[in-house]
């Protein structure tokens, strides 16, 4: 074969294997398309499926809810294996197992692709514990002050809700807030102006009378 015809058609074969990789890619939707409903039946399913899941693990176990998801899902595939194993033997067809396809596809990890999570996870994990011994250490007292507060607050909402509650709140949430501020992007960003410039000046006041602040403010 000429080789100038060879290697059009591999930069072709690799041009269309890009195309079908790019294509996959948007095939999938992103957690930020699913929150602002760029698809509103994408966006249906993976809050009614969220929700249901919350749901469930407000009413029973995690271990029966596992169990039950598990269960219903060796039915489905239990059914239509026989399903199909009948129609194969009445049309005396040699189609096969009819989850082949699924069987023979590579489902392992790629060892640099769990390197990689794991290094961007330990990228997270070394951030917090950072932020969390320069809190607890008392590095800034405003900023210490400011979890104590939170947690002080965190407090109460414990006592009036339990986490799988609060899960489902920060579900429902999480798929009404983006739209709705989409809408009305100009006005609550005026208002979040507002609230942060109140802000940033009452914790100034305050951080010029701590003397930790203080001390912290002039040695910067």
């Amino acid at each position: 074969m000429d080789p100038m015809t060879q290697s059009a058609q591999i930069s072709s074969s690799q041009g269309i294997a890009d195309g079908q990789n790019a294509a996959a890619k948007e095939s999938k939707p992103s957690v930020k398309d699913l929150i602002h409903w760029r698809d509103p039946k994408k966006s249906g399913v993976a809050f009614g499926l969220s929700l249901l899941m919350l749901l469930s693990l407000a009413a029973f176990s995690v271990i029966s809810v596992a169990s039950y998801l598990l269960l219903a899902l060796l039915c489905v595939t239990i059914t239509f294996r026989i399903y199909k194993s009948v129609v194969q033997a009445v049309q005396k067809s040699s189609d096969g197992h009819p989850f082949k396809t699924l069987i023979d596809k590579d489902v392992s990890i790629p060892p640099e692709t769990f390197r990689k999570h794991v290094d961007a996870s330990l990228s997270y994990i070394n951030r917090a514990l950072k932020q969390m011994s320069r809190l607890f250490l008392v590095e800034d007292l405003v900023d210490s002050l400011k979890l104590a507060v939170v947690m002080w607050l965190f407090t109460y909402v414990g006592a009036v809700f339990n986490g799988i509650t609060i899960l489902i709140l920060a579900d429902i949430l999480l798929f009404a807030v983006p739209p709705v501020y989409e809408k009305n992007k100009t006005q609550i960003d005026q208002y979040i102006d507002l609230v942060r410039t109140q802000v940033n000046t009452t914790m100034a006041k305050l951080q010029e009378k701590l003397p930790g602040a203080v001390k912290r403010s002039k040695t910067e």
